[in-house]
């Protein structure tokens, strides 16, 4: 999920223009410059992508409890909210696996020099050794510690508990809690914006050195990868979203996308999940035949926790910086990568390249972190705008799914009717 849209005013003022040019301009100065401009502008990236890290765990923080608190606690809502959420889970978690699956199998990052990458000294891998040991490294002793390391599964996993709790609160509390946190969440993604708006100075320095250290070698990798992430969304969004249609709902996969068309081409072209909300609302209740009822808790519920697109994306990237630093992530240390990417899709706010951000989060919950790492994800961020709407289609298509799933086990009639 992106940036709100905006009236779209000149080429060049737009962000995904911005880092195309920024793009264009770093290839060709490390193209022509060598180590000499590498090093010289080196240093900005590095800036950027500090600034990224910074405000990773406030971001989260605020975002996650603000989403899981907002969904409200009257027992009225808890068959409602039950059967959202378990969908929401159920279709996140085959989005993580689907993601997992084509990495495995395509391995892009596979003999990548990206930077010198390999030349750092790699870090010690983490990882659980078992499913009980991970349950049990899921709850932090001390969450200011865990927050400080950063223990980024303990983190999201007392978020999650503490949204809940606030949900379950009365009327009084709970509007002056949820209103402090969604104070803070508002303040944090103007911070947010206003750092992904030095985007196209990161990316200009970060694909310079790129460019000035490995030439165009380290751009093939990064093509192969795109073409990784964009096929497992479309295996996601073309297979299993209406495989779920059709099993668990009874539902036409091609009647529904019939009726979908117009959000997902809004979600597509304009890389947000909240700005296009009321379209897909209006599609959801007029064309797919979904109730108020329904409608109007589980999209924005939706909007706010369900990213598949994004949970897919992260775990994707995660190996494939792994692959590019010679790192074999064994099965136990995949599966962290899967849970932890599952829970931090929850905490994806409403921000340019969310995703992209949020990437750290399940980089740090298998130690994968250093300067390397930093200059790759830098390079990832220069191809993220057509990944991101991409993305952004996925989340609002698997939204309308879960509405129309949901509609028909309620005992809804007409629902994607031929």
């Amino acid at each position: 999920m992106s940036e709100p849209a905006v009236p779209a005013g000149p080429w060049y003022r737009q962000l995904h223009w911005q880092i195309f040019l920024g793009m264009g301009l770093g290839l060709a100065a490390g193209l022509v410059g060598g180590t000499a401009v590498a090093d010289r502008v080196g240093w900005l990236g590095t800036l950027f992508v500090r600034l990224l890290k910074m405000i990773i765990i406030p971001l989260v923080i605020t975002s996650i409890i603000t989403g899981v608190a907002s969904v409200g606690g009257g027992r009225s809502l808890g068959r409602l909210f039950s059967k959202t959420l378990g969908f929401y889970l159920l279709s996140s978690a085959l989005a993580v696996l689907t993601g997992l699956a084509v990495l495995n199998v395509i391995q892009p990052g596979v003999g990548a020099e990206i930077a010198g990458a390999h030349s750092g000294e790699l870090p010690e891998l983490q990882t659980a050794n078992s499913v009980t040991e991970l349950l049990l490294n899921m709850v932090p002793l001390n969450v200011i510690d865990a927050a400080a390391k950063p223990d980024m599964l303990g983190v999201i996993f007392f978020c999650i508990l503490f949204g809940v709790a606030i949900a379950g609160l009365p009327e009084n509390p709970r509007e002056k809690l949820l209103g402090l946190f969604d104070a803070a969440f508002q303040a944090m993604m103007t911070l947010t914006s206003g750092i992904i708006r030095l985007a196209p100075i990161g990316v200009f320095a970060l694909i310079a050195r790129v460019a000035g250290t490995s030439g165009l070698d380290a751009f093939r990798a990064l093509g192969l990868y795109m073409i990784s992430i964009a096929l497992g969304l479309a295996i996601h969004m073309g297979i299993t979203l209406p495989v779920l249609l059709r099993v668990l709902g009874g539902i036409s996969p091609r009647v529904h996308f019939r009726n979908m068309v117009n959000p997902l081409t809004m979600a597509f072209s304009t890389s947000s999940s909240a700005a296009t909300l009321p379209v897909t609302l209006r599609a959801v209740h007029e064309r797919v035949g979904v109730s108020n009822r329904v409608s109007s808790f589980v999209l924005p519920m939706g909007a706010t926790v369900n990213m598949d697109g994004t949970a897919l994306y992260e775990c994707g990237g995660v190996l494939f910086i792994a692959q590019v630093l010679g790192v074999d992530l064994s099965i136990s240390q995949q599966f962290v990568v899967v849970v932890t990417a599952l829970l931090a899709s929850i905490g994806a706010a409403a921000v340019p390249s969310a995703g992209l951000v949020v990437i750290f989060l399940v980089l740090e919950s298998v130690n994968l972190r250093g300067p390397e790492v930093d200059v790759i994800v830098g390079a990832m961020l220069a191809i993220d705008r057509p990944l991101d709407m991409c993305r952004t289609a996925t989340n609002v298509f698997s939204d309308s799914c879960g509405a129309a799933i949901i509609a028909r086990s309620e005992g809804e009639a007409g629902v994607d009717a031929a």
